[in-house]
């Protein structure tokens, strides 16, 4: 394939407008090619703060602590070290009879309540400790939990931008500083290893995950993979790369599919994320639910041992999805002894762990899983727990006051969300506004936090409260910005020079937000869509200026609509700070700097075309890879 000729192409196309804001700040725009910059900050390595993510040859200490604790451990206890069970349905004296390895809070699994204090989530995570460290191991658990964009599950913590839109600022800086003040907000609760990021190059928008990938193109993910994984184990918590492998690959972008492409294509496309994965530590990996050319990722020899494990060297520890061996063939017991042998070292069983600890033990008894395989994978979850310092100081936490929802992390997310924001049309230089203008502001988007901030918040499938507990609508951060300087939102289109609509998709994650229908007004997209777009026209046919905002988690088909509209942005899931960094480019302060991570498709029958393509046309779509308009140029 020709992809890196495309892609300099690309990322060096740029769109001019003859209209400017002399006192826009312009974002600083990352170099991409560290081939082409090798001198550039983004492409040097930040200082390590941290220890090493293995137990290196001359880490002493680390080697004859692990070596010891494994001579010490009988079978059982090894088993159940490789074994992690969901919250709710583990007590802690079963903790304390079992020495089980690992606990995980899924999406939407809280200690009691949704609107759980940090407190509580630590006061949680002790009480599991404790017990940890009352079994006959004494080895404390490793705490898991789905913070892929801020520390999302927990109540009033900062919702980043998800990660298509980080993908649009593509800031590998950026990224750093996000991994760190997500870390610090993790680790306000005592929890020390997160299921993110999700390294996902995703080849067709259908997919419900489309939002949990950074960019349809791996030249991106290898931009900011590295800087992610860093910032957050730098600051104490475990990175987990997920999914592997071609979760974003499958055929028709059907979740927990199947991925149908040669070798080749699958290295040069999903498995580049994970060299920068490995080169920059990953304590873990989490294997995909889906198959390549039939074959089930979590049985899979040849990808787990021989490809990640041997060639490219990875030395933390495999962890099964939610479930998913049980996708396997055969009995449970079976499903276990293929997973375990082809490479997994932790299995993930929310509900079956018990069964789980048991049939592992006897498979090792019947010789179908040999004693060295059990010593291998307890000794790489061993190594995760010396290397976050978990054996030593398994209580350890931040002070919330100081590294949860603080005005330093509101600010990043705040500039997060400027950088990712593209400006997709801008006629007649319609933008920025002006903050003396009086602007009539529509749409089921305008004053919804929870749309803002999509899946994976509060909840598995987000949360549709508009009040979140944290954050700014679009709203409130336009009547801010307006009536500081004698302006309004004004209740009436008669009353204004502009319509500004916001439109938006209903919160999903994973297969709830598959969908072959990708429009503004069917699928995922919010049914007031239609009422907002119908007043975009109305608004247009008067004379009005009209400018669209789009909260998504994909591109989504724009039909004949985009004709009503003066000036159109893509603003993604831009998180609880949304209003703010969306109203600070909208008028002005800063200018647009992001730009497509995804192919912007004209019509449906080009859902699925991506820049990754040898002859790849960007005339021939909506708007290419690559793509975003600015005020300054």
């Amino acid at each position: 394939m020709k992809k890196i000729l495309i892609v300099l192409l690309l990322l060096s196309f740029s769109f001019v407008l003859t209209g400017c804001k002399d006192d826009a700040i312009e974002e600083p725009i990352p170099e991409v090619n560290c081939d082409l910059f090798p001198d550039s900050d983004k492409c040097k390595d930040p200082v390590v703060i941290d220890t090493d993510p293995i137990c290196l040859e001359t880490n002493l200490d680390c080697i004859e602590e692990v070596e010891q604790l494994i001579s010490n451990m009988n079978l059982l206890q090894k088993v159940s070290q490789m074994v992690q069970a969901e919250r709710g349905n583990i007590t802690p004296e079963q903790v304390k009879q079992y020495g089980i390895g690992s606990i995980l809070s899924g999406g939407g699994s809280h200690p009691s309540a949704y609107n759980n204090t940090v407190d509580d989530w630590y006061e949680m995570y002790e009480t599991y400790q404790d017990s940890a460290l009352l079994s006959d191991s004494g080895i404390p658990i490793i705490y898991g939990i789905d913070a892929v964009h801020g520390n999302n599950n927990v109540y009033g913590a900062t919702i980043f931008p998800h990660n298509i839109g980080l993908g649009a600022a593509n800031d590998a800086d950026l990224m750093y500083r996000i991994g760190m003040a997500t870390a610090e907000e993790i680790k306000v609760t005592g929890i020390s290893w997160t299921f993110a990021p999700a390294l996902s190059v995703v080849q067709n928008i259908s997919w419900g995950r489309t939002y949990e990938g950074f960019s349809e193109n791996p030249s991106i993910h290898q931009n900011l993979t590295y800087d992610t994984i860093m910032g957050l184990q730098h600051y104490g918590v475990s990175a987990n790369a997920k999914h592997y492998l071609g979760d974003g690959g499958t055929d028709n972008g059907q979740d927990q599919g199947n991925v149908i492409q040669d070798e080749e294509t699958i290295r040069e496309l999903h498995l580049a994320p994970y060299y920068e994965a490995v080169r920059a530590g990953a304590d873990t990996i989490m294997i995909s639910y889906s198959s390549i050319n039939g074959d089930k990722m979590h049985g899979s020899d040849y990808w787990i041992n021989d490809v990640l494990k041997d060639e490219l060297g990875f030395e933390g520890f495999i962890i099964s999805d939610w479930n998913a061996i049980h996708q396997l063939p055969g009995d449970f017991d079976d499903q276990i002894v293929a997973s375990v042998n082809a490479g997994v070292d932790m299995l993930m069983e929310p509900y079956d762990w018990e069964n789980t600890i048991n049939d592992l033990f006897d498979a090792v008894l019947q010789n179908r899983i040999s004693r060295d395989r059990i010593d291998d994978a307890v000794r790489r979850i061993l190594t995760v727990k010396y290397n976050r310092g978990i054996l030593d100081n398994p209580y350890d936490r931040l002070d919330e006051d100081d590294y949860f929802y603080t005005q330093e992390h509101q600010d990043l997310a705040r500039e997060a969300v400027r950088k990712s924001l593209v400006l997709l049309r801008n006629e007649n230089d319609v933008l920025p506004l002006s903050k003396s203008e009086n602007v009539y502001l529509v749409g089921p988007g305008m004053d919804n936090v929870g749309y803002q901030s999509g899946g994976w918040t509060t909840y598995w499938q987000g949360n549709t409260n508009s009040d979140i507990g944290v954050g700014i609508s679009i709203l409130d951060a336009f009547t801010r910005e307006l009536s500081q300087n004698g302006a309004n939102v004004v209740s009436s289109m008669s009353q204004a020079d502009t319509v500004v609509v916001v439109l938006t998709e209903l919160p999903y994650s994973e297969g709830s937000g598959d969908n072959l229908s990708l429009t503004l007004t069917t699928g995922n997209s919010h049914s007031e869509n239609i009422d907002a777009l119908n007043i975009a026209i109305e608004a247009h046919n008067a004379g009005k200026t009209v400018v669209g905002i789009l909260l998504s988690g994909r591109p989504l088909l724009l039909e004949d609509y985009l004709q009503y509209f003066d000036s159109f942005i893509a603003a993604w899931l831009p998180g609880s700070e949304g209003g703010n960094g969306i109203s600070d480019v909208v008028f002005g302060d800063y200018d647009f700097t992001g730009k497509l991570s995804f192919t912007w498709p004209l019509n449906i029958s080009q859902i699925g075309y991506t820049s990754n393509e040898e002859n790849y046309d960007p005339n021939s779509v909506l708007y290419p890879f690559g793509y975003g308009l600015n005020y300054l140029n």
